[in-house]
């Protein structure tokens, strides 16, 4: 068997197992030599190889019975540490949950299995997700594919490293301020955070507050299609997740999308960035496709996010903390312990500037049909950063990290608006950069039509599978 096979897209392997020139039981094969292979990498918590493979020969069974196919049958996948998986460990990527075997899936997770995807393993994720950057002490450091000496995002890097690398085409991730953009944009994959409620997520303590979401990542926008058409749709235990069947807007032939360019959002962009979003453009542009520069302060929000962050990390950890410190990575500890200055104002203010950055994006989107941005302002961040830190952007001081590096990302996990990062270029380092497409609520097809449509223009490289540098 060729490991090639571990190589394929999501729809060309979903493709081939309905042809039946890959067996289910071939792919799953491959994608478990993959992670064998790349286990310097550091990607994954946990597998579940022999119930995977069990499920490959049902389903290969299926195959060869003439059954029904569901639209991912047969298609190894993973999931971040930080999603419920029934019967398969799930940690929160922290020693004080090491133990921690749910009794169900998660809502996307079952969705994903009942089209026939199957499990292969858990990806590794910071503590609770609270850092941009894939390494902690349960579990040690995640590696980026392209470089070593740089992070490969967080804090769904071990979801986008093992997309990039052949050990599953597609994978869930989460986000709750970027942890799917982020990534995605330092590995050179596609992320996609969801109009809030389009993918139920239950596991939030607060349904109401809700600024987490569960996502699909593969390594094109056609895989990500493929595997977000399996897990969105309503579910009545989600209060933002009631709508039934939603007008589906799809991008028309010869229809020429008005963009709107946000390049500047009050944080300083590296040159390489800027280049390669504004390369972007001009493919868009010879697309047929109309840009208009924008500007918008999202910086500001930055000390809004702060407060739900901490107070929610608080309210969740600050138990635990003080019993098992020991137990817990530092910054996380660090986190919650800011936690104790939020006040019940700065909180409900932070509410107000969320309703206030949403009116915003609503007023923009009336006028455009999307936002391209930076999905970061500068490439992947040197190994080693303190993620409560300051960060040097392009020779300058440029702030806290969140406020400096990923301040186009988190303003729409408040919104709710759907965004996805597309990759579109190497720096002269060959690092990837990625291109942020947001759209209107509930307008998913007509972001990935738009996607899809520049993913082809950009021809974007993917990864060497060789040892990292």
């Amino acid at each position: 068997m060729s490991t090639a096979i571990a190589d394929l897209s999501a729809t060309a392997l979903a493709a081939a197992i309905r042809s039946r020139s890959v067996s289910p039981v071939e792919a799953v094969e491959a994608a478990l030599a993959r992670i064998e292979a790349r286990r310097d990498l550091n990607a994954m918590m946990a597998l579940c190889a022999d119930r995977a493979r069990a499920e490959a020969s049902r389903a290969e069974a299926a195959v060869t019975a003439g059954a029904a196919l569901g639209p991912l049958h047969g298609v190894p996948f993973t999931v971040k540490d930080l999603t419920s998986t029934e019967g398969v460990a799930t940690t929160q990527g922290c020693a004080l949950f090491a133990d921690t075997v749910p009794a169900t899936d998660a809502v996307a997770v079952a969705r994903a299995r009942a089209a026939g995807a199957i499990l292969i393993g858990k990806t590794t994720t910071p503590e609770f997700g609270h850092k941009p950057f894939t390494e902690g002490p349960f579990f040690g450091r995640t590696l980026n594919p392209w470089s070593a000496g740089h992070t490969c995002g967080g804090s769904s890097g071990g979801a986008a490293v093992a997309v990039a690398t052949g050990m599953g085409p597609i994978a869930l991730g989460s986000d709750g301020g970027g942890s799917i953009r982020i990534p995605a944009a330092c590995c050179g994959v596609v992320g996609l955070k969801a109009t809030l409620g389009a993918i139920p997520n239950l596991q939030a303590p607060d349904l109401f507050g809700a600024n987490s979401y569960v996502g699909p990542m593969a390594r094109d926008a056609a895989g990500t299609r493929l595997l977000f058409e399996a897990i969105a749709g309503p579910d009545r235990r989600d209060p933002y997740g009631q709508t039934g069947s939603l007008p589906r807007r799809a991008l028309r032939d010869g229809e020429r999308p008005r963009i709107a360019l946000l390049l500047r959002c009050g944080a300083i962009l590296d040159p390489a960035v800027e280049v390669a979003v504004v390369a972007a453009m001009r493919q868009a542009v010879a697309l047929g496709m109309e840009v208009e520069p924008i500007e918008l302060d999202l910086v500001s929000l930055e000390p809004h996010f702060l407060v739900l962050l901490r107070s929610l990390l608080l309210a969740r950890l600050g138990g635990p903390a003080a019993r098992s410190p020991e137990k817990l990575d530092p910054t996380l500890l660090a986190t919650i312990e800011a936690g104790r200055g939020c006040t019940a104002v700065d909180l409900h203010e932070a509410q107000f500037a969320r309703s206030a950055c949403f009116a915003k994006i609503q007023e923009t989107l009336a006028r455009f049909d999307l936002i391209a941005s930076p999905t970061l302002s500068a490439p992947a961040l040197p190994v080693g950063l303190d993620p409560l830190g300051r960060v040097e952007i392009a020779g300058r001081d440029a702030g806290t990290i969140r406020g400096a590096w990923y301040p186009y990302t988190f303003p729409f996990n408040l919104t709710g608006h759907p965004a996805l990062s597309l990759p579109c270029g190497l720096t002269p380092e060959r690092l990837p950069i990625g291109l942020q497409l947001v759209g209107r609520w509930h307008e998913e097809a007509y972001l990935l039509d738009v996607a899809a449509r520049l993913e082809t223009a950009l021809g974007f490289p993917g990864p060497s599978f060789e040892p990292v540098r």
